[in-house]
């Protein structure tokens, strides 16, 4: 049994959807949280700048004596897991694969619709993965990068945001699919708008919860599971501004005592 602490990054405050996720379901758990708000948004940067970016806060999370890392996006995933896993000396786990496996576990799932950052879908790393689970698959890839912004901004729940998600998932009611992957993990948070444009026909697929599930194995398998009958801690850092990151995740984690810490690492 291991009491370290499992670290989390992503480019904002979308990967809060799987910290929220892994607190519901291995709530004994701990968990450093880094959101690199210093260089949001990810999705529209060149994959070597992502990988360095990925690299230095897997670094920084290891000198927290992490016993696992997860890359709580999409994003970054794509452009660094193979990367981290080379270079880190512990477990890393991204969110594409898991995403496509909870896709193809459906029980329809001949045309899958996916919604990422311009990087993700530029990547093609939800196509590949899909189809090396179920090659009849059709895949229907979409960047919905404007997306991004109405999460990080706290603009859920708008109008504004219902008008954004009707504008930017049009083409799959032209071309309708049986399940729909969230591929940026700020995307759980629009899940309302999303159902309200899609109709309930069509399964939200958030990769968070596969995720999650992937490393309660992983964890398990290395005997690593927190043995404390605590619930765990988080510590939040951004490499931005620290008291957006805290609003954030008051907001969605419903925790009104979270603060952050500002992270000088670039």
């Amino acid at each position: 049994m291991d009491q370290r602490p499992i670290g989390v990054m992503d480019s904002g405050l979308g990967g809060l959807s799987v910290v929220r996720l892994l607190h519901q379901r291995l709530p004994h758990e701990s968990v450093i949280f880094v959101g690199d708000q210093q260089h949001f948004p990810y999705g529209t940067r060149v994959q070597d700048e992502i990988r360095s970016f990925a690299l230095i806060i897997g670094k920084f999370l290891v000198q927290q004596n992490i016993k696992l890392m997860v890359i709580a996006c999409n994003t970054a995933t794509a452009a660094a897991l193979t990367l981290l896993q080379k270079e880190l000396p512990v477990p890393v786990i991204g969110v594409i694969q898991p995403g496509a496996v909870a896709a193809v576990s459906l029980p329809y799932h001949d045309r899958i619709g996916v919604i990422a950052t311009e990087s993700t879908i530029n990547d093609g790393a939800y196509v590949r993965a899909i189809k090396s689970l179920s090659p009849k698959t059709t895949v229907l890839a979409k960047a919905t990068q404007p997306l991004v912004a109405i999460v990080e901004h706290g603009q859920t729940g708008t109008l504004k945001a219902q008008r954004a998600v009707n504008e930017q998932l049009a083409v799959f009611r032209q071309k309708p699919v049986d399940g729909l992957v969230l591929g940026c993990t700020h995307f759980p948070f629009l899940t309302k708008e999303i159902m309200q444009t899609l109709g309930p026909t069509v399964a939200i697929i958030d990769p968070a919860g596969e995720t999650v599930q992937l490393v309660a194995r992983v964890l398990t398998k290395h005997d690593a599971l927190a043995t404390t009958t605590d619930k765990g801690q988080l510590t939040l850092y951004s490499t931005g501004a620290a008291s957006d990151l805290a609003a954030g995740a008051r907001k969605w984690l419903g925790k009104q005592d979270l603060t952050s810490k500002h992270l000088a690492l670039f």
